[in-house]
């Protein structure tokens, strides 16, 4: 095992994202969600080693639109559903980020990057 050098934020939704997702139109044959079955695998961003967590928040501060926007781009590609405000209050008030300083690698070869959404 090897530590990487990188911290993780975990997103998760709010109940503010689940009352949106139930508010799209014609979402009506989306099967029934709830806030604890979107929490349980939510989406893990590696971020830059900090020293103080206000440093890793910041960093979430600055990157907050691609993440905004790829979570609900992971629901609907259609961007006339998107929520009208995705502004950083926003994005505060319909996710918690965890964040998290130490990340270990237990799988054995080089890790592959590939691009995310090109949001």
């Amino acid at each position: 095992m090897y530590f990487v050098d990188r911290a993780v934020a975990v997103v998760k939704p709010k109940q503010p994202f689940l009352d949106w997702l139930n508010a799209v139109p014609g979402n009506e044959d989306m099967v029934d969600l709830s806030l604890d079955s979107l929490r349980s695998d939510c989406t893990v961003i590696l971020l830059p080693e900090f020293n103080q967590p206000e440093e890793a928040v910041a960093h979430i501060d600055e990157i907050y639109e691609q993440l905004f926007k790829m979570e609900v781009a992971s629901w609907f590609d259609d961007e006339a559903v998107w929520p009208a405000d995705m502004s950083l209050k926003t994005f505060w008030e319909w996710f918690d980020v965890e964040i998290h300083s130490t990340v270990i690698d237990s799988v054995e070869g080089d890790i592959t990057n590939m691009p995310a959404h090109d949001l």
